[in-house]
C-alpha cells in the first residue's frame, strides 16, 4: 500500500479500517463537517477529495479536477478549501480512533513510551521570519513500535503534554527535564528515564543542600559510572527525588560529543567552558525507577530506545512527504498536517521492520 494507492485500489479497505461507512459519515456529523444537501454527496467522498489534495502534491483546482475525472465529486475549489477548513475536528477524532484501536493490551506487560516532538514550519513570510512552527507532539509505543499519540500546537514541548498511560515508562530528551513536569507524571502512575544536561536542573543532595554535578563526575572519571540518588530543586514545592545514572562514554564517542560542543557554542557565538567539554564525555539520566529492580545497564538499554522515535520521524517525513502546509491560513494549515498524520497511521502496520537503532556510544 502506498500513499497514491490509498486514494484508489485500497480505498475501501482504508474506509473499512476507519470504522466503516456508517461510523465515518455519523463521526462526520457529530463533529460539524459535513451537512448533506451541499456540495458532496456524502462524508466519505469529502474525506477521500480532502486526502487527495493534502496528499497528491497538486493544488485545489487538480484536485477537484481529479475528482471529477474518477465521478468522484464535481465542486469548485473553493468548496473543497471551505470543506477542508472545517475538517479539523473531524480528522483529528479519526486520528484518535485509529490510535485507540492499536493501542496496547495490559496483558502484554509494561509500556515503553517514548516521549518527543517533530516540527513543520508555517507557511507565510511573517512565519518564516520569526520560524514559527507546527509541533507534532508524539508518543512512540513499545515494543509494539508504533505511535500511541499525536497532538498538532504551536507550542514548546512538555513532558506532561501527553496523558499517561499508568505504569508506562515513559523516556525522552534533554528538552523535556523539568521537575514540575516530571512530578506530575510521576503522580499520575509512570516511571522515567529522561536525558540531562548538567545546566539544565537544580541538583540538590539528601539535606537539599547544593549538588556539583560536574565535580561528581570529575570523581568518578576512574570508575566511568555514577548510580546514585538525586533531587532536582522546584518553585513552591520540596524537592524531588530520583536517581542519577551517568556512564562515561569510549574514546571515539567523547571525541565526537566534544566536536559537536565545540560546533554549538560556534554557532551561538559563545566561549564554551571547560563544564561543557567534560559534561560532553557522559552520558547523564535522571529515573525514577528503583536499582533493585532495573540496573545501571538496564536504565541505559532503557534510554537507548528512545532513538526509535527519530527513526519513526523519519519514516513519517519520507514516506508521506510530510512538509509546510501550502498557505498561511491555520483553518486549513492544521487539517493539511492531521491528514497526512492519519495517513501514517494507516501504513504502519504495514511495515515490518523498522532500521536498527544507533548505537547508544554515539548519542550526542
Amino acid at each position: 500500500m502506498t500513499r497514491a494507492s490509498l486514494l484508489d485500489e485500497d480505498w475501501p479497505d482504508i474506509v473499512e479500517r476507519l470504522g466503516g461507512t456508517a461510523a465515518l459519515k455519523e463521526s462526520a456529523r457529530k463533529t460539524g463537517v459535513f451537512l448533506l444537501g451541499r456540495e458532496f454527496e456524502d462524508a466519505i467522498a469529502m474525506l477521500r477529495m480532502i486526502l487527495g489534495y493534502c496528499l497528491g502534491g497538486g493544488g485545489l483546482r487538480s484536485t477537484a479536477a481529479w475528482a471529477a475525472s474518477i465521478g468522484l465529486a464535481d465542486v469548485a475549489n473553493t468548496a473543497l478549501l471551505y470543506r477542508l477548513r472545517q475538517s479539523g475536528d473531524w480528522l483529528a477524532w479519526l486520528v484518535g480512533q485509529v490510535l485507540a484501536s492499536s493501542a496496547p493490551a495490559a496483558s502484554r506487560g509494561r509500556l515503553i513510551r517514548t516521549i518527543d516532538a517533530t516540527h513543520v514550519p508555517k507557511a507565510g513570510a511573517a512565519a518564516k521570519k520569526k520560524n514559527k512552527l507546527w509541533r507534532i507532539h508524539s508518543a512512540f509505543d513499545l515494543p509494539c513500535e508504533r505511535f500511541g499519540h499525536f497532538e498538532l500546537t504551536d507550542e514548546r514541548e512538555r513532558l506532561d503534554r501527553i496523558p499517561v498511560v499508568k505504569g508506562e515508562i515513559r523516556l525522552a530528551d534533554r528538552a523535556y527535564l523539568a521537575a514540575n513536569r516530571i512530578a506530575t507524571v510521576l503522580d499520575a502512575g509512570a516511571d522515567i528515564v529522561i536525558r540531562a544536561g548538567w545546566k539544565r536542573a537544580r541538583w540538590l543532595g539528601a539535606e537539599g543542600e547544593p549538588f556539583d554535578l560536574i565535580a561528581a563526575l570529575k570523581k568518578a572519571a576512574r570508575a566511568k559510572k555514577i548510580d546514585m540518588p538525586i533531587w532536582l530543586g522546584r518553585k513552591g514545592a520540596p524537592a524531588l527525588g530520583l536517581r542519577l545514572v551517568a556512564v562515561r562514554k569510549p574514546a571515539h564517542a567523547i571525541a565526537e560529543a566534544r566536536r559537536k560542543a565545540r560546533r554549538a557554542a560556534q554557532r551561538e557565538r559563545s566561549q564554551i567552558s571547560d563544564e561543557t567539554l567534560l559534561a560532553a564525555e557522559w552520558v547523564i539520566l535522571v529515573t525514577s525507577l528503583p536499582s533493585k529492580d532495573y540496573s545501571t545497564g538496564d536504565v541505559l538499554a532503557l534510554y537507548r530506545l528512545r532513538w526509535r522515535i527519530e527513526l519513526a520521524f523519519k519514516r513519517l517525513k519520507s514516506l508521506i512527504g510530510l512538509k509546510a502546509p501550502p498557505g498561511a491560513d491555520e483553518r486549513s494549515a492544521k487539517p493539511y498536517v492531521l491528514a497526512h498524520l492519519l495517513v501514517i497511521l494507516l501504513l504502519e502496520p504495514l511495515i515490518d521492520e523498522f532500521e536498527d537503532s544507533p548505537r547508544l556510544a554515539q548519542a550526542a
